[in-house]
């Protein structure tokens, strides 16, 4: 019972940490949609463009920080409780690939998160003149860029959060089915105290079930 305690309560840090961590790269990601250079900031000499240096590009990178953490926390507790017992069932199997099917997806849904957020961070990271984002142009980063990343910030942390919870029943189940009966435990000793129990059951009965005379 105090194994169980301690795993609820370990699982339950995890989580809060994982949803602590999203949530501040959430607020950044957002944050960084008001924040980022826009078109009206560009400044021309010419042929020749340049764009400011905005806190669109440290809110960006700590995003990425943030949600990298929360996301390896999340799915190294997550697997290390999912692989704690090895299945022997063909449904404990097809729950097995399930889990990896989402495992997969979130660290997907992570990739394409932070692409978006470092190529739209580096995009306010400050253009000079003549040395642009790119073949020295100037580029700016498109309305809803940083909000897509927010968005899939959301279901990277909601996958990862899914996943840990949902190895909590079969951790619980191994820890039962691990855990022997008494009876189970000494079987030998539960043979013999029935077949005591029995012979003295039988001597109390009257005349010894001796046949009369």
């Amino acid at each position: 019972m105090e194994k169980g305690s301690r795993g609820l309560s370990g699982r339950a840090a995890v989580c809060g940490i994982v949803a602590l961590l999203s949530a501040t790269a959430f607020s950044c990601s957002l944050a960084a949609e008001f924040r980022k250079v826009k078109e009206k900031d560009v400044k021309l000499d010419g042929s020749l463009c340049s764009l400011p240096r905005s806190s669109a590009f440290e809110l960006g990178v700590a995003a990425i920080a943030f949600l990298f953490v929360a996301q390896l926390v999340g799915t190294t507790a997550a697997v290390t409780t999912a692989y704690a017992a090895k299945p022997k069932k063909s449904a404990a199997g097809r729950g097995r690939a399930t889990f990896v099917a989402l495992l997969v997806l979130s660290w997907l849904s992570f990739a394409v998160a932070v692409v978006l957020l470092a190529t739209a961070a580096s995009m306010n990271h400050g253009q000079r003149y003549g040395r642009g984002w790119m073949d020295g142009d100037c580029y700016v980063a498109r309305n809803g860029v940083f909000g897509g990343a927010a968005a899939l910030v959301a279901v990277t942390a909601l996958i990862t959060l899914g996943l840990t919870f949902a190895t909590e029943p079969t951790a619980a189940a191994a820890a039962m089915a691990a855990t022997p009966t008494p009876c189970a435990a000494a079987s030998d000793t539960c043979a013999s105290t029935t077949h005591l129990e029995a012979a003295a059951s039988d001597a109390e009965q009257p005349g010894g079930g001796r046949s009369k005379q």
